[in-house]
């Protein structure tokens, strides 16, 4: 719940409210509700610009899932659960969604040249659930997702299948299949 909602967006909102009922008061000779106003406002509003500066969006789906895919997802794996989840909410303090994670398969050479997660999608593959990721990767050639399949199975935990696929447009799709 929590990560649906934008805490920068939510403290710009908050302290500039708590800030500007500062203002009213100081300037209609209300000390009490001045000192409120200033004391948690101005702290709130840069804390809520702070945040927004370090705000990292969550990943759209490419379609929403369908009933089913969403009914399969008590197969699926605690990675593909916890891939899910975090993609999908906010995030501070990170470049990229599965920055970290593309650095440990080698397919993140630079911060210029890392591919960037742009949509997820939920389905099933054989009836099995299947997470799939989708990526803007210019830099990184097929071959190179390609080659790390077996790598990224590894690292994706036990019981989990991978299929890289080019989607056209540099966009290459990663399938965490269950097995």
């Amino acid at each position: 719940m929590l990560g649906s909602v934008s805490l920068g967006t939510l403290g710009l909102i908050v302290g500039s409210l708590l800030t500007g009922v500062g203002v009213v008061a100081y300037a209609g000779g209300n000390a009490t509700l001045n000192l409120a106003g200033f004391f948690y406002g101005v702290p709130l509003l840069l804390g809520g610009l702070a945040l927004k500066a370090a705000e990292l969006k969550p990943v759209p789906y490419r379609e929403a899932p369908t009933p089913e895919a969403i009914a399969g997802r008590t197969q699926a794996t605690p990675t593909q659960t916890q891939i899910r989840k975090d993609v999908t909410r906010y995030r501070y303090g990170q470049e990229a969604h599965l920055d970290s994670t593309l650095a440990s398969l080698g397919l993140s050479p630079s911060d210029a040249e890392r591919p960037v997660l742009v949509a997820i999608a939920e389905t099933l593959t054989e009836g099995a659930y299947t997470l799939i990721l989708e990526f803007d990767s210019p830099a990184v050639p097929l071959e190179l997702w390609q080659s790390k399949q077996a790598k990224m199975e590894t690292f994706f935990g036990p019981n989990i299948r991978v299929a890289v696929t080019e989607q056209g447009n540099d966009r290459v799709a990663v399938a965490l299949i269950r097995q």
